[in-house]
């Protein structure tokens, strides 16, 4: 499916953040910025409007000025939540637009023109358009066409939620291989470690 206009995008902050020992993650700070505020920093360009998925009082966010769209379904089902959760919103106020794009509110270096390498790659018939890197799917960097709403509404509702990639891997999708060149696009961060080894990233490489 051909894809002729900017897309949607949305934020997936919606997690639990375990392993960060929980909270907000996406409010961390990393050198002077918060992950979410260089996330909207990136992704901003390349969508109409940027909506932000998380659960709970939404007016934490509200410096963001961004959207705040929660889960539909209860109990954090995870990132296919949040895709669902913008695209339904898509359906109902932007009826004219046909692709979600979706990002990771953990991930600060993910590319200013992912949409537009996607875009690129679209053809008629995948309904799905799926970053890699490093030889492996990036399930939540990706384009979702407005015809998967349903699909992803039976998935959720039937309780037994597969992983992201391989919901995709039984569908049209297509895959786009993004250079790892200086550092792989799509170092996301799960622990302090991660963090601090971002934090050196950054150090090294000043354009990122």
């Amino acid at each position: 499916m051909t894809i002729t206009s900017r897309p949607t995008g949305v934020l997936l902050a919606g997690g639990l953040a375990r392993r960060m020992g929980g909270g907000d993650k996406c409010l961390l700070p990393l050198a002077g910025q918060t992950l979410l505020s260089r996330s909207i920093e990136r992704a901003q360009d390349q969508v109409e409007p940027l909506l932000l998925s998380a659960n709970g009082n939404a007016l934490r966010f509200a410096r963001t000025k961004l959207t705040v769209v929660p889960d539909v379904f209860a109990d954090f089902p995870g990132p296919m939540a949040g895709v669902h959760a913008a695209m339904d919103w898509m359906c109902r106020e932007r009826p004219q637009c046909e692709w979600l794009a979706s990002f990771a509110c953990d991930t600060p270096f993910f590319p200013k023109d992912m949409c537009t390498q996607l875009q690129q790659a679209s053809d008629s018939e995948s309904k799905i358009i799926v970053a890699t890197s490093n030889g492996r799917l990036q399930p939540v960097f990706a384009l979702w066409h407005k015809s998967l709403l349903s699909e992803l509404a039976d998935t959720l509702q039937s309780g037994k939620i597969p992983w992201l990639q391989h919901w995709i891997a039984e569908r049209p999708h297509t895959q786009v291989d993004f250079t790892c060149e200086p550092i792989d696009p799509f170092t996301n961060i799960n622990t302090p470690q991660d963090l601090y080894a971002a934090e050196d990233l950054l150090a090294a490489h000043q354009t990122l």
